[in-house]
């Protein structure tokens, strides 16, 4: 089974640029003309930098410029530059022609919109299918299975403040769908509350939903007060949520940058979401346990440290979490038996 190939040093070029070029747009649209500071923080190990500066109420805000790298010290010494926004179709396209994977315009139109409104500096971040086909540009390959999907999924951490970037920001989700001008809906609940999921009654399939973890038990829709939007509280999601990176979404209209969880982590929470899911689901069962086989496919050869810093981070959990990883790895050996990429990870006793 041909899971995917590698993209041409071209293909893996132009990403790059077009990933630079997306990240001083962001930067120069946001702080270009602002007198202030660049400050580090770090949340749970991991550094994270921001731009502080002074609003024209007086009030200190804080703008998420990314994680440590050396793409982000090369913004700092440089600082933002103007006109890199009306550069990036050009070079969206070009990372397109030359094999890289861009999203469907719609989904990309919701992204861009929510990252305009302030949702990804706020600590938002792409999950699901849109995140994975993300990787695969990240990572410099090209998926065999295109893993198209009408849904476009969004998480946050909200009440989790132990895996929340620290951020200083009050923004309207809502406002910001309804903008759009799409013909979104919320979901509506028997009494009358607004849900965390939005469709289009034209065409019910396409549909976007909020998540974040499930904190002390609870899993009713929670209304995020600085983001306007109700959440979807999810099993598991906190583990999703943390060490999270950087990517660029784009179509041939333009580009954006988004955060998305860790490859690592995505394939492994893939195992457990799969085996979860009720038999009547079997199909998306599957689609996870493909696309957590993909990944460590290739993650097994470019990072395997960072696979095994996941794995044990997932071990150390509990019980629950190790019996429903153990079941998901046996599921994956059994869709890629070939593959076996999760051989080479063992748990207690194992």
């Amino acid at each position: 089974m041909i899971l995917y190939t590698a993209l041409t040093s071209s293909a893996q070029t132009a990403y790059a640029q077009l990933f630079d070029a997306a990240q001083a747009a962001e930067l120069s649209r946001t702080v270009a003309d602002l007198p202030g500071t660049f400050t580090r923080k770090t949340v749970k190990g991991k550094d994270y930098w921001y731009y502080q500066f002074l609003d024209v109420s007086g009030s200190k805000r804080q703008v998420y410029v990314g994680p440590e790298s050396d793409r982000v010290h090369a913004l700092i010494n440089v600082r933002a530059q103007t006109g890199m926004r009306e550069a990036l179709t050009p070079l969206a396209q070009s990372a397109e022609a030359l094999g890289n994977a861009p999203i469907l315009a719609r989904h990309f139109k919701v992204a861009q919109r929510l990252s305009d409104y302030g949702f990804f500096r706020a600590g938002g971040v792409l999950v699901g299918t849109h995140a994975f086909l993300s990787f695969g540009n990240m990572l410099g390959m090209h998926w065999s299975d295109g893993q198209r999907t009408q849904d476009v999924d969004f998480a946050h951490a909200g009440r989790s403040m132990s895996i929340a970037l620290p951020v200083d920001a009050d923004i309207d989700v809502h406002a910001a769908i309804e903008s759009l001008q799409m013909g979104l809906l919320p979901i509506r609940h028997s009494d009358g509350a607004v849900g965390a999921s939005y469709i289009d009654p034209r065409e019910p399939d396409f549909q976007i939903d909020f998540l974040t973890p499930v904190y002390r038990g609870g899993h009713e829709p929670y209304l995020h007060p600085k983001l306007g939007i109700r959440l979807q509280p999810l099993k598991f999601m906190e583990y999703l949520l943390e060490d999270l990176q950087q990517a660029v979404l784009f179509c041939k209209s333009g580009a954006c940058i988004v955060n998305v969880p860790h490859p690592a982590r995505y394939a492994l929470h893939k195992l457990i979401v799969a085996g979860e899911r009720p038999v009547s689901r079997i199909a998306k069962s599957n689609k996870d346990i493909l696309q957590a086989a993909t990944a460590l496919s290739v993650l097994k050869e470019l990072a395997p440290g960072q696979v095994e810093d996941a794995w044990k981070d997932m071990l150390g959990r509990g019980p629950g979490w190790v019996s429903r990883v153990l079941r998901g790895r046996a599921a994956l050996q059994r869709v890629a038996p070939e593959l076996e990429p999760l051989k080479w990870l063992k748990a207690a006793g194992e």
